[in-house]
């Protein structure tokens, strides 16, 4: 490094290292002329030596060996073979399996569960319990038009787990399992079956042997209903089971409904309804299928023939003859 101080009392010039380049060389000239601001940064000793570049930067770059995937193990699963009787505490002798296996946990509970009785409850048992010591619960009893899904399994789990631990307390406990017939709705499943199957209308069957078909649907879909609350482990009092249609049921339905058409609850009126083209009845708003449309549509009306489309999405006005006058009410609709 120079020192800062020369022989005499003029200041040494800073070293200034030679950059030589096809820019700044000049002919004849053995160092390079460097710019203002180059020259400034070497006076504060901030000008970077310029490194050399690798002239091998841009060649493609050796892979390395892929190192050898252990290979798993492959393990077989074991089979599960329910060894306990029908209705018989479950037989734990058997050694636990290394996985957890659904089969191997739920089976042989529930029939035991049943036979023995403990979901039950006695009339007088709640009875007699304190208001603070009983629970009682009627299952939301689903349709019959089909099998049950996840949403259902949702909710009787939660029931399910409310009804163990107030029976786990002692209370006097009741959980009354269920069906219902979802008339309109049965009706129309049934119907399309009908149709698909054999290409028939109810009006083809005739009366009675269209609601045998239904009946038969019933007792169909309620079994599986039945075993599919079985199996997910409802501790339901199935002595209790019913159906919307019972006769016990029928009758608490009348007498309910003269009971609210004496209170003036329920009365009848003139009422914008839903009306089906198909099922030639009234339904309700939960099963009508909407479709929006943005522009004049063409659509066939179910119960129509098939081969002639209405136009929808358009306003079309009419007028009402105002009586003893000449003029008109005019009304737009769809």
């Amino acid at each position: 490094m120079a020192d800062s101080k020369g022989s005499g009392d003029t200041p040494a010039q800073a070293t200034v290292p030679a950059i030589v380049t096809d820019a700044t060389a000049t002919a004849g000239e053995g160092e390079a002329k460097l710019s203002k601001k180059m020259q400034k940064k070497a006076e504060k000793g901030k000008l970077k030596e310029v490194k050399e570049k690798d002239p091998n930067r841009w060649a493609p770059k050796e892979k390395k060996a892929e190192k050898a995937k252990p290979v798993k193990e492959v393990v077989v699963e074991e089979v599960y073979v329910n060894i306990t009787p029908e209705g018989h505490k479950k037989d734990l002798t058997a050694p636990m399996a290394t996985g957890y296996q659904p089969v191997a946990v739920e089976s042989a509970w529930q029939a035991w569960w049943e036979k023995e009785g403990f979901f039950k409850c006695d009339d007088a048992k709640i009875k007699s319990a304190t208001k603070d010591k009983r629970f009682v619960m009627v299952i939301p009893p689903p349709n019959v038009t089909g099998s049950l899904h996840l949403g259902h399994a949702l909710t009787v789990a939660v029931q399910d787990t409310l009804t163990r631990w107030h029976r786990m307390l002692g209370h006097a406990t009741l959980w009354v399992p269920g069906t219902d017939h979802a008339g309109i709705a049965t009706q129309s499943v049934v119907e399309k079956r009908l149709m698909k199957d054999e290409g028939k209308s109810r009006h083809d069957l005739g009366r009675e042997p269209f609601l045998n078909r239904v009946w038969e649907w019933k007792n169909d879909y309620e079994s599986r209903i039945h075993h599919q609350f079985r199996k997910v482990g409802c501790s339901v009092d199935w002595d209790r089971a019913y159906f919307s249609m019972d006769d016990r049921c029928t009758k608490a339905t009348i007498k309910a409904f003269n009971q609210l058409f004496d209170e003036g609850l329920i009365y009848r009126a003139t009422r914008m309804i839903n009306w089906s083209c198909k099922l030639k009845t009234a339904i309700s708003d939960i099963e009508v299928d909407y479709i929006e449309l943005d522009k004049r549509t063409k659509l066939a009306v179910p119960g129509h023939n098939p081969a002639f489309k209405y136009e929808f999405g358009v306003l079309t006005s009419f007028g009402y003859v105002v009586e003893d006058s000449t003029e008109q009410l005019i009304v737009a609709t769809t």
